[in-house]
């Protein structure tokens, strides 16, 4: 009974079929390391941004004012000690009336010490220069609020370890290219979501499950590139992680040309979509099948893989090849060692 191994030599062990799928499969790392590396222009500074004093806005309309005129006649520069602070995170604690002049409402406050003046912590309601620009202007995660954005990059790769565990396995259950491409589509769903989350809590949901259905898709295309080459080709799962350094040198051309982090969202997270095209071109790990006693389905796509690399296969060979199993990584001392090795060091 011949192995895998030794039909997969006969049919190519990288031929023009393997080097295909490892092109196809191979973009995933560059969506899969944009979507982690994200978080740096998801959240970039906002940049200028102050806390709006309650009735401020009244007065601004009443008195015809920009949001500059508004931020120089309503918000007080302080000193405190050496540092200055600018009113990003305090406000003065005032009611406006209708009787304040639109020339200079706060000549009353101008000539007070930082420490007489009443001052407010602010809860929410800022005025940002570039409104739209991350999801820290977006959801207001500045002041008392910073710590929210490091949550969510938190929340994306609780989502990775969750995606490792749980697809890791129905990928193993149900075959690799099923939860290829049902993460691909979880992907570019959860990705539009989490771009027009209607506040911070919808985010961080869909963030998870983003980052959850991302792991599968990068997990699952590097198991079948490397089921589908022979032992001796097995570099490629070291030149597909290639790919993944090049989502990180790219996305910040992204960033460059898209000046919204709804636009950088569903940048990384539309292009999912054109992967579920693979369903025609990429077949399931004949490995794999042969794992779930399927080896005429296996032969069949090892027939596919042969003619396209321009081999044949000997006509004696059925679905009697002979299957792997777990026991197979503890069956010698040599395996046993690799086995271990491998483990600890992912």
């Amino acid at each position: 009974m011949p192995s895998f191994d030794e039909v997969l030599k006969e049919a190519g062990e990288f031929g023009r079929f393997q080097k295909r799928v490892f092109f196809l499969l191979s973009q995933t790392g560059i969506t899969f390391s944009s979507l982690f590396a994200s978080v740096v222009f998801l959240g970039r500074a906002p940049g200028s941004f102050w806390c709006r004093i309650p009735g401020a806005a009244e007065l601004s309309e009443r008195c015809g004012w920009t949001l500059e005129e508004e931020r120089n006649f309503t918000v007080l520069p302080l000193h405190v000690g050496n540092e200055s602070v600018g009113g990003e995170c305090e406000r003065l604690d005032v009611t406006w009336d209708t009787s304040v002049s639109c020339s200079s409402p706060l000549a009353l406050y101008g000539n007070r010490s930082a420490g007489n003046l009443p001052l407010a912590t602010c809860h929410g309601d800022w005025v940002y220069e570039h409104p739209h620009s991350s999801i820290v202007s977006e959801y207001d995660l500045v002041c008392g609020n910073a710590w929210m954005l490091d949550l969510s990059q938190a929340i994306l790769n609780l989502g990775f370890l969750t995606g490792a565990f749980i697809l890791g396995y129905a990928a193993d259950r149900y075959g690799r290219i099923l939860i290829y491409l049902l993460s691909c589509l979880g992907v570019g769903i959860c990705g539009i979501i989490v771009a027009f989350s209607p506040n911070f809590t919808v985010f961080l949901i869909f963030r998870f499950l983003q980052g959850m259905f991302g792991k599968g898709t990068w997990m699952t295309g590097y198991v079948i590139v490397t089921e589908i080459v022979g032992s001796d080709q097995r570099i490629v799962g070291i030149v597909i992680q290639i790919f993944f350094t090049l989502g990180i040198i790219i996305l910040p051309g992204i960033a460059y040309l898209i000046p919204t982090w709804q636009g950088i969202q569903l940048a990384i997270s539309l292009p999912n979509f054109l992967f579920l095209l693979y369903y025609w071109v990429v077949p399931e790990s004949p490995r794999w099948l042969l794992t779930r006693k399927k080896g005429e389905d296996a032969l069949k796509i090892m027939r596919n893989i042969a003619k396209h690399n321009g081999k044949f296969l000997s006509p004696h060979y059925s679905e009697e090849v002979s299957n792997p199993s777990f026991l197979d990584l503890v069956r010698t001392p040599q395996m046993r060692r690799n086995t271990l090795i491998l483990m600890y060091a992912w």
